[in-house]
């Protein structure tokens, strides 16, 4: 059995992969080592013992930047006890602090040779991923520090390691001499530190260790700083105790996934996810950030604010730019600072601009706060006039996509941006552009919410009633292109002719979230949407059963990714479909339960009678923050929040199961207010447990008269 990798992190600047004992060993393709800002700075980190490997006893993670790991030695048999154990404890400040502690159990006094292997490779994550080699040198240096190098040019990246007790430093680590008398124990302290720059730059910061009670004092700050997160999030009644530690864990990996962008002082945003996507998303911050808006609307304005000053200015076919295009993903690594990656930022994504009109108007709904979408509208206006001068490729008043770099560029500019996940129901794949329907949805959308802040904040209702007419044609429009009357489902996308590509996803379920869908079809989508070939009974599948490339275990042609269906909800909530987005809520938060409350990236898309437990998808990212968000979303959902003018309106419709759910100070333009929900019936945990693959969550109840 390979263990599970140790995942410690701060702020999404830096953060740890390890296995079970604490020790990275990374070949040239594993996300293992310590990494910031996009560079691997650890790639070898092994302690060993008179020679030998430690075996873990358990591993405890303390806080999401701190991981506490229990040890002993390889006796070779259950029956011989261990005459000593190792602790070791890790904490992710300023690259990492470790401190390391030998305790002898035995009567008799013991002699130990202490080592830490320590090398690194500094590879730049996209080497990591697409198995690339180094082009610069590498150079250490020893003295009563251990300093590992990499220059390129004037590109440099250090690590530096230090130790408070006395060590022999070589080339390749730290050998310690151990002497413990009998019931005696032995502590060091090492701290790695990185560097951007190298330590020349910043060599009086870093003349020395950092003290003990520098550290101590730096753990108490982000200890505080972590309760206080959670103390001012609301607070969560129900009696269903799963649902309380998924919504604590949601909130704490939310924190650990906060990424602070070089301009931003110490204001944050969401990051995409661990490992490989520690650093500003456009589509994922803006999505994690309207999941979390009732919780933490702060995550929302900063990712306003650091997009809005990202935001395209030229026409760039390397980096897939254009005036008023939103960035895709920014990197800080080698290959982006020698432009062999076009991500300084890429922009590579049709629709992170227009949702980000949507979380704009979303936060001003939600917060009061008209300064800073008085302060965007030159960033909105100019977002507008991307979706209709340079996204519509084709003249036909859609949102296409097509990269303009055919070496690094994306394919596929919708979420779903695997190669081959918009395909034909036989499975060919169509040609570019592409234009998907989500696309056209997020475009409504944004005119609509455009529409309103033009009127009630910019003070312009010529163009606000000019965006209305725009949004109203174009839905006409995509309800006559778009829709398959013998299938009574809309197109995946159409193709480069403006042919319907007819396979059937859960990209419908974006289509009501945004609004787009003429309500007199939308009882035809959700028939869909909760039928045997997308929904799993844990969730919606990307791609239905019975088409030529439904895979459970694809990437975004089966398996089940928790976001999408908090979406999924929220638009079944929009259609008043109120039973089936509790339905999804349910599925979705069960299968919470089973990763231990926290929503991986994406599962398997495996018949929930067959399997009795969601199958995790090998390779998912976790945490993810889009995931992460996701049981915020469906709290939200099932309690029906909305920001209707200076009030939050609550309408509930509780799943099965679920006796009675309370968010209490839900922040917002109101300052503060609680929101309650109230079920008929009630399901004792064990029961629940017993049922649970039986148990369907279709049967809701809604009651609107509990509400505050």
């Amino acid at each position: 059995m390979i263990p599970a990798p140790t995942v410690s992190t701060l702020d999404g600047n830096t953060f740890v992969v390890s296995d079970t004992a604490g020790d990275i060993d990374a070949s040239p393709t594993e996300p293992n080592g310590l990494f910031s800002w996009d560079t691997r700075y650890l790639s070898r980190w092994i302690l060993t013992v008179n020679g030998s490997r430690l075996r873990p006893l358990s591993t405890d993670d303390l806080h999401y930047f701190e991981t506490r790991f229990f040890l002993v030695p390889g006796t070779g048999t259950v029956y011989v006890d261990a005459t000593y154990s190792v602790i070791r404890q890790r904490a992710v400040v300023d690259g990492f602090r470790e401190t390391l502690t030998i305790l002898n159990h035995a009567d008799n006094p013991i002699d130990l040779t202490v080592r830490i292997d320590a090398g690194a490779d500094f590879a730049d994550l996209f080497e990591v991923k697409d198995h690339l080699k180094k082009k610069g040198k590498y150079y250490t240096r020893v003295d009563h520090r251990l300093l590992l190098g990499y220059e390129r040019d004037t590109y440099r990246r250090e690590t530096l390691i230090s130790t408070t007790s006395p060590a022999d430093l070589d080339d390749d680590g730290l050998t310690y001499t151990v002497h413990l008398d009998p019931h005696t124990s032995w502590t060091t302290e090492i701290q790695v530190e990185t560097s951007l720059w190298g330590w020349a730059a910043n060599q009086a910061a870093h003349h020395r260790i950092t003290s003990d009670e520098d550290t101590a004092h730096t753990r108490r700050d982000m200890e505080t700083e972590l309760q206080r997160w959670l103390e001012e999030a609301p607070k969560l009644e129900c009696d269903w105790e799963p649902l309380k530690h998924t919504y604590r864990r949601s909130l704490t990996d939310l924190a650990a996934l906060r990424f602070a962008p070089m301009t931003a002082g110490k204001r944050s945003l969401p990051a995409a996810g661990l490992p490989w996507f520690m650093t500003m998303f456009g589509r994922d911050s803006i999505l994690t950030s309207l999941q979390a808006l009732p919780f933490v609307p702060s995550l929302a304005a900063t990712t306003l604010a650091e997009l809005g000053a990202r935001q395209g200015s030229r026409i760039d076919d390397f980096r897939d730019e254009d005036p008023g295009k939103i960035l895709h993903e920014m990197r800080y690594g080698e290959l982006t600072a020698f432009e062999e990656r076009p991500h300084s930022p890429y922009y590579g994504s049709a629709d992170a601009t227009p949702l980000f009109i949507t979380l704009l108007d979303e936060y001003e709904r939600w917060s009061g706060d008209t300064r800073l979408a008085a302060d965007l509208e030159f960033e909105a206006r100019a977002a507008i006039n991307w979706i209709d001068q340079y996204a519509d490729l084709r003249g036909d008043g859609y949102i296409w996509y097509q990269t303009r770099n055919p070496e690094t560029g994306l394919e596929n500019q919708c979420w779903k941006d695997s190669w081959d996940s918009i395909s034909y129901h036989d499975g060919t794949l169509p040609g570019f552009p592409r234009a998907t329907c989500e696309l056209q949805g997020y475009a409504y959308d944004a005119k609509r919410r455009a529409a309103r802040l033009a009127r009630d904040v910019w003070k312009d209702p010529s163009w606000a009633a000019q965006l209305e007419k725009q949004a109203a044609d174009l839905k006409a429009r995509f309800n006559r292109d778009f829709w398959i009357e013998d299938q009574k489902y809309y197109a995946l996308a159409l193709d480069a002719d403006g042919n319907k590509v007819d396979a059937l996803g859960s990209n419908i379920g974006h289509l009501l979230w945004s609004g787009i869908v003429e309500r007199t079809r939308a009882k035809h989508i959700v028939d869909h949407l909760l039928g045997p070939r997308l929904y799993s009974g844990w969730g919606i599948r990307t791609l239905a059963e019975g088409e030529a490339r439904y895979n459970p275990v694809g990437y975004h042609v089966g398996t089940v990714w928790p976001f999408d269906n908090s979406f999924i909800a929220w638009g079944l909530r929009r259609y008043g479909y109120k039973k089936e987005a509790a339905r999804v809520a349910a599925g979705i938060l069960d299968a919470a339960e089973y990763f231990n409350g926290r929503l991986p990236e994406a599962f398997c898309g495996y018949e929930r009678t067959v399997t009795k437990y969601p199958v995790p998808y090998p390779t998912a990212c976790s945490p993810q923050a889009w995931s992460t968000g996701t049981p915020l979303l469906l709290l939200g959902t099932m309690l029906g929040l909305q920001a209707v003018g200076p009030h939050l309106v609550v309408d509930p419709a509780l799943p099965m199961g679920i006796g009675h759910l309370a968010l209490l100070d839900v922040p917002g333009r109101w300052g503060h207010r609680d929101a309650y929900g109230r079920g008929r019936f009630q399901i004792r945990a064990e029961d629940r447990r017993k049922l649970r693959p039986q148990l369907s969550p279709l049967e809701t109840v809604v009651n609107r008269r509990e509400q505050r």
